[in-house]
């Protein structure tokens, strides 16, 4: 008879852990969940069964359930494409993005690879300035040049982007402005059409029927804690990628639109708290040609790369923090209603909201400030829809981080697909027929169980993240594109 394994010598909680998972059974199985979710930081825990039956004959083709399972639950990752929370997903995140910025430069996923000869650019749109702030600037030698506050700023130093004078930045505006980016780009691909049409002396409509305007952006976060938008627009016929556009559409006439769109496209803020804000585009505006061939300056490799690489990347790269302010228990209300219907003081956050008070969080004095200026206009009536107090933390900013128009190229949802179907065929044990979504059903019962991994589990996560970093960097070296 097998003695119970006796680990009360064992101190630490993790390793004891470890020891009795590598004592069960199929230990194998369990660092296997853990590799297949590539050391996820925080993997979500199922519980649950799963059948596939033959349409017509009713019968099992395959079964799952967790309680076969060594630990009687099923991981999977949590997806989050957050770099600063998740390295692991954010990197699926990033590598899906990049394909599917690549296929609507250079072909594949369905589309032809004749679309590397549409106009196509890659334009760099920022915020306008809402008062002077530190900066450095360098010549094209290299050389740093003075700041105008007269220091040679280096290339880290915390002061960067920072105002010259507090007190008279508008961080009301800067704040809005954020939380209109992405009313403001819907404003500029309007003007975008209209502006190509009177360029080429066509109406609308002719031009809508003639070609289409696509396109996928990507947001980034200035050193001031403002948004920009890198974004590669492309023309199209009007059935869109699988089809050229008229020979009369060229990539100078695409320049010339967006160029009168970005000045054209403004949005009005009225408040009767802080009066008028004219929210647009700032005077620094990059258009660049993207190379046909894969030989110029800017190819499509290059591009896929750098829109990819700003995709997983958040507000917290300004300084900021990673996580909503909100205290959980009152939803940042600060109150609570109790069951007589009347609304009691939350205990947790002592009224505030917040779930940790703003004026003690780790972040730089200009960051704080425009944190507690969203959180203050946001609570404020004329500012309600805007929820202002919910993306405190994103510095006001609450628009999607990567999109792109229908027909630009695949989806990620798409990609996933694939993956998915990649995985089914890979678990499908030797011998047994492949599966047709025509012929088959799926029935499943799942359920959340919890968040994480036990701590044993968390040293070999922490080893697979390990294993995939060094592959990573060892791919990559001298190729900083991959």
């Amino acid at each position: 008879m097998k003695r119970p394994l006796d680990l009360r010598h064992v101190a630490s909680v993790a390793l004891r852990d470890l020891i009795e998972l590598a004592h069960l059974p199929d230990f194998d199985r369990v660092r296997e969940q853990i590799s297949r979710v590539r050391g996820c930081t925080r993997p979500v825990q199922l519980v649950g069964t799963t059948q596939t039956l033959d349409a017509t004959t009713n019968t099992v083709l395959r079964s799952y359930s967790t309680a076969d399972e060594p630990t009687g639950r099923l991981l999977t990752a949590c997806g989050n494409r957050r770099a600063s929370r998740c390295p692991a997903c954010s990197r699926l995140y990033a590598a899906d993005t990049y394909h599917l910025i690549k296929a609507g430069l250079s072909g594949g996923k369905q589309v032809p690879d004749t679309v590397r000869t549409h106009p196509r650019v890659f334009a760099t749109l920022t915020a306008p300035s809402f008062g002077p702030v530190h900066n450095r600037r360098t010549t094209d030698a290299g050389k740093n040049l003075p700041c105008r506050c007269g220091a040679h700023h280096p290339a880290d130093d915390p002061a960067l982007g920072t105002p010259l004078s507090p007190s008279t930045y508008d961080y009301a505006g800067a704040v809005l402005w954020n939380a209109h980016a992405g009313a403001l780009w819907a404003r500029f691909t309007t003007y975008l059409r209209r502006e190509l049409a009177a360029h080429l002396g066509m109406t609308q409509k002719a031009l809508n029927a003639s070609l289409r305007v696509s396109f996928a952006k990507v947001a980034e976060y200035q050193r001031r804690g403002l948004v920009h938008f890198h974004a590669v627009i492309r023309l199209d016929g009007p059935d869109g990628s699988n089809q050229p556009p008229p020979a009369w559409a060229t990539t100078d006439a695409l320049t010339h639109a967006i160029k009168e769109a970005a000045g054209r496209a403004v949005l009005n803020v009225v408040s009767k708290a802080i009066g008028e804000r004219e929210l647009k585009w700032g005077e620094q505006l990059d258009i660049r040609e993207i190379a046909a061939l894969g030989d110029g300056e800017l190819t499509d490799q290059k591009v896929a790369a750098y829109v990819a690489k700003y995709a997983t990347k958040s507000a917290e790269d300004s300084g900021t923090v990673d996580r909503s302010l909100r205290c959980p228990h009152c939803t940042g209300h600060g109150y609570q209603t109790g069951p007589d219907g009347f609304r009691d003081l939350c205990e947790s956050c002592e009224g505030t909201g917040q779930s940790e008070p703003i004026k003690d969080l780790p972040v730089h004095a200009h960051v704080r400030q425009m944190i507690r200026t969203a959180w203050d206009l946001g609570h404020l009536r004329e500012f309600a829809e805007l929820k202002l107090w919910k993306w405190a933390h994103m510095l006001g900013f609450r628009g999607h981080f990567s999109s792109k128009s229908r027909r630009y190229s695949t989806t990620l949802g798409a990609l996933r697909d694939v993956r998915r179907a990649w995985r089914a065929e890979q678990a499908r044990p030797a011998g047994t027929p492949a599966a047709s979504e025509e012929t088959t059903l799926v029935l499943s019962h799942w359920q959340y169980l919890a968040s994480g991994y036990s701590p044993g589990e968390e040293l070999i996560a922490a080893q697979v993240r390990h294993d995939l970093t060094q592959a990573q960097r060892l791919k990559t070296e001298g190729n900083p594109w991959l």
